[in-house]
């Protein structure tokens, strides 16, 4: 290895490197027959895909290079072999592919335990998400499978690899690069003595890569949030309380929100008027406002551009009592979410029950989850919806004391943590004197992020004023939860014991 580097750069390759590049190849596979590129084939990939030839110079000289082409995947899918893909001057190269393959990666060997191959690694992956491909592929070689060939097959031979029963440099760097391996090739490379012409079909999955849109319309990746921290008033009747509504969300559309979410029971002040029933008969009656205010808000979302989560309601269905929300869209869509367990109370003094539904919903900023305030200290739930592919989870509560709060915040933050996703919680604040069982309100709306060198160090995006009304915005990142779910400093979603412990629907 050199001693004194003072420059190193990585550029495309030009064919006038070619004399250098081929004594580069033959000292870097000596063990290997015809060890080097042709200049017609090097001048044919730099023909065809430029972007995918790369060379690393240390002070000028040629240290390593990487060679790839671009190819679909369903093309792969059976057995082939390394002249399947390199014959007939890369005939297997299409520019609407959907795979970055790799050729051949080299280092010169005066020039290794400088790292330049996880460089060259880092350009194509870097490479892939900037073509919006799917992933890389390349067969590795099994240099070191020779020695136990007469003892183990190559797949055992790759489980003992992985488990450092077995030194194999050149799979164990393709691996600690996050390439895993897909299956065995066998008369991949003829000639490789070494690993006895096998290859190991390795993979790099583009966790950023978008399904090409056939509509104008696009997911969107920064997320602004938008959250009401309500007031609880007294309200002449529901036209009051909804210019109430209207105020905030034109607030919040103001600001270019993706969401408003509102809390839980944000309606109840109307209930005054029906103070001198009885708490369950004043809830029903309360009831009969949610289909005209789930309206009016769907009116909202579309007139002011922004997807309003809203918060919940009391509904009747078929005489039962359910605490329910519904996601206005601003294409004009409309879904209903249920509160699955409801708390002592609400079953002791109105007699609520549980709904059956649990799902994720699909928006223009991706997958969300509403779970409805108790629903959040039950992990199995978000865990289901982070499964199915929640990247927010939605939370409007309702809590009378600084302890009741503390359990829905508390909760909503492991929830952001266990299962890598955003969580935002919002509720109401103030008093109702004339409204039975809604008397005080504490809370402190947040947005909680997984704990990670991509999140703030104590996962809290954004927080609001405790006890005041106001409206909390913050932006977030759905492709840093991509780039967690791959590469964070743990995995908590793919490092489940799944041999051990099992959650299922029934």
């Amino acid at each position: 290895m050199k001693e004194e580097i003072s420059d190193v750069q990585l550029s495309y390759l030009n064919i006038n490197d070619y004399s250098e590049l081929k004594e580069v190849m033959i000292s870097s596979y000596h063990a290997l027959d015809n060890a080097y590129w042709a200049m017609d084939k090097i001048e044919k990939l730099i023909e065809i895909f430029p972007e995918g030839q790369v060379v690393i110079k240390v002070d000028g000289e040629i240290a390593g290079c990487a060679l790839s082409i671009i190819v679909s995947n369903s093309e792969l899918e059976d057995y082939h072999t390394y002249s399947d893909i390199t014959s007939n001057t890369f005939d297997a190269h299409t520019d609407n592919g959907d795979i970055l393959y790799g050729i051949d990666v080299f280092v010169k060997p005066e020039f290794r335990g400088l790292r330049l191959g996880r460089r060259l690694y880092d350009y194509r992956k870097e490479l892939c998400e900037r073509l919006n491909l799917k992933g890389i592929l390349f067969g590795g070689r099994i240099p070191n499978f020779h020695k136990y060939s007469n003892e183990i097959s190559p797949r055992q031979y790759i489980e003992k690899v992985k488990a450092k029963e077995i030194n194999d440099p050149v799979l164990n760097f393709q691996m600690s690069n996050d390439f895993h391996p897909v299956r065995i090739l066998k008369n991949y490379l003829k000639g490789d003595v070494e690993s006895e012409e096998y290859a190991v079909l390795l993979r790099w999955d583009n966790v950023f890569y978008e399904k090409p849109q056939k509509k104008a319309a696009t997911v969107k990746k920064i997320v602004r949030l938008g959250v009401v921290q309500w007031q609880m008033r007294p309200y002449k009747n529901l036209t009051d309380l909804m210019q109430q509504v209207e105020y905030f969300v034109d607030a919040l559309s103001g600001y270019k929100s993706d969401f408003a979410l509102f809390p839980e029971f944000f309606n109840a002040p109307l209930m005054a008027e029906f103070n001198d029933l009885s708490e369950p008969d004043a809830i029903r009656e309360l009831a009969k406002y949610t289909n005209e205010i789930k309206l009016g808000m769907a009116k909202l979302a579309i007139s002011y551009n922004i997807n309003i989560i809203t918060g919940s309601m009391p509904e009747l269905v078929n005489n039962s009592l359910y605490n329910v929300g519904y996601l206005c869209k601003r294409d004009g869509g409309i879904e209903r979410f249920e509160k699955l367990h409801v708390t002592p109370d609400e079953k002791k003094v109105w007699a609520l029950k549980g709904g059956d539904e649990l799902r994720t919903f699909d928006t223009d900023c991706g997958k969300i989850g509403i779970l409805i305030c108790y629903d959040v200290e039950f992990p199995e739930l978000s865990r289901i919806l982070a499964d199915d592919g929640m990247d927010v989870l939605f939370v409007p509560f309702l809590t009378d004391t600084q302890n009741g709060y503390s359990r829905v915040k508390i909760c909503a933050q492991a929830r952001a943590v266990e299962n890598e996703c955003y969580v935002v919680i919002a509720g109401s604040v103030g008093n109702l004197p004339k409204v039975h069982n809604m008397d005080i309100q504490y809370a402190q709306s947040m947005v909680f992020t997984p704990c990670d060198f991509q999140f703030p160090t104590n996962g809290v995006k954004a927080e609001t004023t405790p006890n005041t009304e106001m409206i909390l915005i913050a932006d977030v990142d759905i492709d840093l939860l991509r780039e967690l779910r791959t590469h964070g400093s743990v995995n908590n979603m793919n490092d489940r014991r799944k041999d051990k412990y099992e959650l299922k629907r029934l």
